[in-house]
């Protein structure tokens, strides 16, 4: 199976013996999403925490008005839910779409569960994983309010390695806070 990329994650968190990985693996599956396909949505109780073995997945809100905004995205190697909906168990804020053909690593609440549970670190890795996504959001709040358009536009290939040829510029605009007339204009001035 395709899990190497999760138990190298894992051990980069958390001591756990071969016994104690492979049960929380088997406790886990493969599930590829399709470009647009949505991992879990809005309004919907988030039960699951995905790991991305290949692709690319944005974190989404749906405003009122119906206009989307783009709130994260990950990439390779890196954990995605949303969050608040998976620890607090109230429906979700946001929705989680692949961009591209996506494979992920699902851990069902089961899976968390059986590790809180079981491994001797369990909760640290889920405090580790949950401190990673505090920091990132954190950050991104600030960058907002500390720098320019120009700045975080500058940035965001930093966060998020080769992001222009894997995104819609209309979804890096709304990322950056910003209209895609104005990202159009960055574009131009860059070199």
């Amino acid at each position: 199976m395709k899990f190497e990329q999760l138990e190298f994650a894992i051990r980069q968190m958390i001591s756990i013996s071969e016994s104690e990985m492979r049960e929380l693996l088997c406790r886990c599956h493969l599930q590829n999403f399709k470009p647009k396909e949505f991992l879990s949505e809005q309004t919907r109780l988030a039960n699951e925490i995905f790991f991305i073995n290949r692709g690319l997945v944005r974190s989404m809100i749906v405003d009122p008005a119906g206009t989307e905004h783009s709130i994260h995205f990950a990439m390779e190697n890196q954990f995605i839910a949303d969050y608040t909906s998976f620890i607090l168990q109230v429906p979700a804020n946001n929705s989680l779409q692949a961009i591209e053909e996506t494979e992920t690593i699902v851990m069902p609440r089961a899976a968390i569960d059986w590790g809180y549970a079981n491994l001797k670190e369990g909760h640290k890795m889920g405090r580790l994983i949950a401190e990673y996504y505090f920091i990132y959001f954190d950050n991104r709040l600030k960058n907002q309010y500390t720098y320019t358009a120009t700045e975080r536009y500058e940035n965001i290939s930093k966060v998020f390695p080769n992001i222009h040829h894997r995104v819609a510029q209309h979804m890096i605009a709304s990322y950056l806070g910003i209209s895609p007339v104005h990202l159009s204009r960055l574009k131009k001035l860059k070199p």
